[in-house]
């Protein structure tokens, strides 16, 4: 007969154990460890800040699978302090434990994401694939059976900044959501035959891992408790990134109504009502993403580009906070004096200002601006008597000292309550931007995690744990950053990792890691590869070299008409940086690597100079004037060089790595996957076919059924183990 042990006891056991396991030794890093790491995300707080739903990605077997949580913040939050209290910056390499444990929301098995709260609190709509149902489902917070509310299809076409692809009415009533259809120009209807021969007749013809199908994207509405969806809008367009009007009688989205918008992308505000009839709210040369309406119902939030020719992917220009009235008209941008990459724009209960996320130096974190556009106030987080705070100053944020915010943390998503928490402040004065956030937040030593808070002077608290027993399971290493002048002494930020059990009287090989885009920005979160470098005894260095978002509007121009030019030289200022800051670092065991636009620059880094002994470049580009016919960013060259192929050959050629390839020595291993269509792995074949021509030591893995981003679990471990095999063969 077996026995139970009484609950009690089993807890006084099971925290033993936790705390045993805490005391001993992490082990170093190893590269399946990449896959223990959860994937924590789009954190949604309920209207009455009494709940919090978010998404947690996981590898199972060969797939990814996305399911829901609920979390609760618990206690009321106390009142802030009346002033600002002094940070610390105190290291916190275990993140205290959370004080009430998440619980899945949807019964086992279910495989979910996107979750959205209903007005009134009392639901969560979703995403989800189940019994042949495929579309928006809606579960009761008291009731665990979710409800199948309308079938959506999808497109698998490029849309640039999709956005929400649902959301509910403020009565909480109706959904309005996103589902394509087919729609064929007259073009495409005489030519439609069986796909043998496949018969282009456009442009952008190509999605990012197959062919564009013949779907567009349309505005729909369905009632949640009489299901029976409506198509509202139609056309040759692709509809998308849905807003509900305050007053609950029109749904605002983007659209390209462009004569032919696979040659021009140019997305503008449109708002359609129930039956069916479209107006337009903006109208201008550059791009509207992102459309919020304002509780109030007076105007619509969103962020823009302005500049005439543009692309779908890697944008140099800077996306800006700006609001139109939601009568339509001239829009007012409203954070030109930040002169930072400005994202996800969303309303307080009172309308009044909008909060936002940006990177800067290396950071994302959250903003606020008002509508007046006089003052950007920034979230800065701090250590408080060991715990995490976190305040919207209450001054511009550019004239606070940068004591006042632990710089090593990063905000992913973040969502607001519906209804703000009036607090008494400065002799009685009611201050109503107090109200409860929700947001992951991620270090370097943590991967990400659900956070809530107010927008004001409370301490934090953390109400997911999904890492936890990873982290602490391991032995992480912290970067230390590098700011230092370039060539031309232009200020440029990095980090460098330093290698597990690190003896300053013995010295290690160098892995140069370079970003993406070249508009992306390297920083403080979590990088489960990096990481895995160093626990194999690798100093790793990665940089944000001109190009780079987070630094300004002049800084992200900074490669435009010339890949690898200052960047390439901000790259090879800052390895020289490393090498005369850390003595220990071996200037004869050196490696580049990089993914993308960091992919471009690896094939170029071993083409201008023999000082790197190993190089990984991954879904590279290496020939501009090719891969503007081939790339799904075909409009990415015309952006950024400013014209095409036909206008300025020699310009392209002059940049593209296959141009130097007689002068490149150092061995190469190339990592594409087969269906790649943002950088197709011609890019890489013609790199190889030249290295392997020119005698220089290399090998081509091609991963079959991926894209620009290798997604199958066995894929990303194996092309880890690669890298680390190719480097130590060369470098140990």
């Amino acid at each position: 007969m077996k026995r139970t042990l009484p609950p009690v006891v089993t807890t006084l056991i099971f925290l033993l154990l936790a705390v045993t396991c805490s005391a001993q030794a992490r082990r170093p890093f190893a590269t399946a460890d990449i896959l223990r790491e959860a994937g924590v995300s789009d954190a949604q707080i309920s209207p009455n800040g009494q709940w919090v739903v978010y998404a947690v990605s996981t590898a199972e077997g060969d797939r990814t699978i996305s399911t829901l949580w609920l979390a609760r913040p618990g206690q009321e939050f106390p009142d802030p302090p009346t002033s600002l209290p002094t940070p610390t910056r105190q290291p916190d390499r275990d993140w205290r434990e959370i004080a009430r444990l998440p619980s899945p929301l949807l019964p086992q098995s279910w495989v979910a994401s996107t979750p959205r709260w209903s007005p009134d609190s009392t639901g969560i709509a979703f995403l989800s694939n189940r019994d042949d149902q495929n579309g928006i489902w809606v579960v009761n917070i008291t009731k665990a059976e979710p409800r199948f509310v309308a079938p959506t299809q999808s497109t698998n076409f490029f849309i640039p900044y999709a956005g929400e692809s649902f959301a509910w009415s403020p009565d909480s009533k109706r959904i309005a959501y996103i589902s394509a259809g087919e729609e064929f120009s007259e073009t495409a209807v005489a030519a439609r035959k069986p796909d043998d021969p496949r018969v282009i007749d456009r442009i952008q013809y190509k999605s990012r891992t197959s062919f564009s199908d013949d779907r567009r994207t349309h505005v729909w509405i369905v009632e949640v408790d009489k299901p029976e969806p409506r198509q509202l809008t139609s056309g040759l367009f692709y509809d998308h990134a849905i807003t509900f009007s305050a007053r609950g009688d029109e749904i605002g989205f983007l659209s390209n109504h462009e004569p032919d918008p696979d040659a021009n992308n140019n997305s503008d505000i449109f708002a359609v009502d129930f039956g069916g009839q479209v107006r337009q709210l903006t109208q201008t040369k550059g791009c509207e993403y992102e459309p919020s309406w304002s509780p109030d119902g007076k105007w619509v939030a969103y962020t823009a580009t302005k500049r005439e020719v543009t692309t779908i992917d890697s944008v140099a220009e800077d996306t800006h906070v700006w609001v139109v009235a939601a009568a339509g008209g001239g829009g007012r941008e409203l954070t030109a004096q930040q002169d930072r990459r400005a994202r996800s724009p969303r309303w307080p209960p009172d309308s009044r200002s909008i909060l936002f996320l940006a990177g800067d130096r290396g950071k994302t974190t959250l903003f606020r601006v008002g509508l007046d556009a006089r003052r950007i106030d920034r979230l800065s987080i701090f250590y408080l008597d060991g715990q995490l705070g976190a305040t919207l100053d209450v001054q511009d944020s550019k004239s606070r000292p940068a004591t006042a915010a632990v710089p090593s943390f990063q905000i992913g998503s973040f969502s607001v309550a519906g209804k703000a928490l009036p607090v008494a402040r400065r002799s009685g004065v009611t201050d109503s931007y107090l109200m409860p956030l929700a947001f992951t937040l991620t270090d370097a030593l943590h991967p990400a995690e659900v956070w809530v808070g107010l927008g004001s002077g409370v301490p934090l608290r953390r109400l997911s744990a999904h890492n936890d027993s990873f982290t602490r399971s391991v032995r992480a290493i912290a970067p230390e950053e590098i700011n230092f002048r370039s060539f031309d002494g232009t200020p440029v930020q990095g980090w460098l990792m330093k290698p597990v059990n690190l003896r300053e009287d013995r010295k290690y090989p160098l892995i140069l890691s370079v970003h993406g885009g070249p508009h992306g920005m390297s920083g403080w979160g979590f990088n489960g590869a990096f990481q895995a470098y160093a626990a194999r005894g690798y100093a790793v260095l990665y940089l944000n070299p001109r190009g780079s978002s987070g630094y300004g509007q002049k800084f992200s121009d900074g490669t435009l008409n010339e890949w690898g030019g200052g960047d390439y030289k901000d790259l090879m200022a800052g390895v020289d940086e490393a090498l005369r800051r850390y003595p220990w670092i071996d200037q004869g065991r050196m490696a580049v690597t990089g993914g993308s636009y960091g992919g471009f620059m690896t094939n170029w880094i071993i083409t201008q100079t023999p000082r790197f002994k190993a190089a990984v470049a991954s879904a590279s580009v290496s020939n501009l004037v090719s891969f503007y016919s081939t790339s799904l960013y075909q409009d990415l060259i015309h952006a950024e060089f400013g014209g095409f192929p036909w206008d300025n050959y020699e310009q392209l050629w002059q940049w593209s790595p296959l141009r130097y390839v007689r002068q490149a020595q150092t061995p190469t291993l190339f990592i594409h996957g087969e269906q790649d269509n943002d950088v197709h792995i011609t890019q890489a074949e013609e790199m190889y076919t030249a290295l392997k021509r020119r005698g220089v030591e290399t090998v081509f893995v091609r991963y079959p059924r991926e894209g620009h981003v290798l997604r199958e679990p066995r894929h990303r471990v194996d092309a880890l183990e690669r890298t680390l095999a190719w480097f130590d063969r060369f470098l140990k």
